[in-house]
C-alpha cells in the first residue's frame, strides 16, 4: 500500500524533498480506495499546504508539535511503557519482526517511530496490515485526539490510519480525558522534565540517549537552546469494516 509510505512522510520532519514530492503523494491518497472522498480531499488539501508554506515554517510547526512534550510523540511505545524497561524490550521484539520480515533500519531511528513503523507495514500483505494496526488502535486514537485537541492538521494521518481497519470510534473514545489534560509543552512542563532527567542521567548519558534519533537529537538541540534561554529546572470508508473488501 503506497499510502502507508505515503503517510509516513507526512509524519516525517519536513523537508524540501516532502514538499517537491506533493503531486506525487496527492497522486496516490486519490487513489487510495481504502478511504472516503472526505478523508481523500483532507489529505489532499493539507498536502498542498505543506507546498506551500515556507520550510522554516513548517519545520518550526513540526518541532513544537512533537518535540517539545511527549504527549503527541510519535514513538509506539512512549504511550505504553514510557520509560520503563519493557519498552526496551519492546523495541527489540520490533526490531526482530522487522529482520524477520527482511525489512532492516537504514537510518538512525528507533523502531518504534511511527513513520518506520508505516513504512514497514506497506511491505506487508493487507490481512497483516489491519492486523497490526489493529494491535496500535488505542495508541493511534490516543494520538489523533491530541492532535485533534491543539487543532493539527497532522491528526489527519492517525485519523486515516483507523479509518482504514474501520476504527474510527477510537479517536471518540480519548476525546473528553484529553480535552482535560493538561499540556506537557510548556515551559514550565519541559523545564519539569528535564530536572528529572538531570536526576535520573549523566551529561554523558543524556546526550548518548539524544543521539538514537532524529526525535532526539532535535530534543537535544531544544534542550540546549532553552538552557542558553533560561536557567535549568529539565478499511476502507465507513461502509465497510476491514482492510481487503
Amino acid at each position: 500500500m503506497r499510502s502507508l509510505i505515503v503517510l509516513a512522510r507526512l509524519l516525517d520532519y519536513p523537508s524540501a524533498e516532502l514538499q517537491q514530492a506533493a503531486a506525487d503523494m496527492q497522486a496516490i491518497v486519490a487513489n487510495e480506495a481504502h478511504l472516503s472522498h472526505p478523508q481523500r480531499a483532507a489529505l489532499h488539501g493539507w498536502i498542498g499546504r505543506i507546498a506551500s508554506t515556507d520550510l522554516l515554517d513548517l519545520q518550526a510547526d513540526y518541532v513544537a508539535l512533537f518535540d517539545k512534550g511527549r504527549a503527541t510523540s510519535l514513538l509506539l511505545f512512549e504511550h505504553v511503557h514510557g520509560e520503563s524497561r519493557d519498552r526496551g524490550q519492546a523495541m527489540v521484539d520490533l526490531l526482530e519482526q522487522y529482520r524477520q520480515a527482511g525489512f532492516e533500519l537504514s537510518a538512525r531511528e528507533l523502531p518504534d517511530y511511527l513513520p518506520v513503523f508505516l513504512e514497514y507495514l506497506s511491505t506487508r500483505d493487507e490481512a497483516d496490515i489491519a492486523q497490526q494496526l489493529s494491535d496500535i488502535a488505542h495508541i493511534l486514537g490516543l494520538l489523533a485526539a491530541r492532535l485533534r485537541e491543539r487543532e493539527s492538521d497532522y491528526a489527519l494521518v492517525p485519523a486515516a490510519l483507523l479509518a482504514m481497519i474501520g476504527a474510527d470510534t477510537a479517536i471518540d473514545a480519548h476525546a473528553e480525558a484529553v480535552s482535560k489534560e493538561a499540556r506537557d509543552d510548556t515551559p514550565a512542563a519541559l523545564d519539569a522534565v528535564w530536572e528529572e532527567e538531570a536526576v535520573r542521567f549523566n551529561a554523558k548519558s543524556d546526550e548518548d540517549c539524544a543521539l538514537q534519533s532524529a526525535t532526539g537529537r532535535r530534543q537535544a538541540e531544544l534542550k540546549r537552546q532553552s538552557q542558553a534561554e533560561m536557567p535549568i529546572r529539565i478499511v476502507p470508508p465507513a461502509v465497510d469494516a476491514s482492510l481487503g473488501h
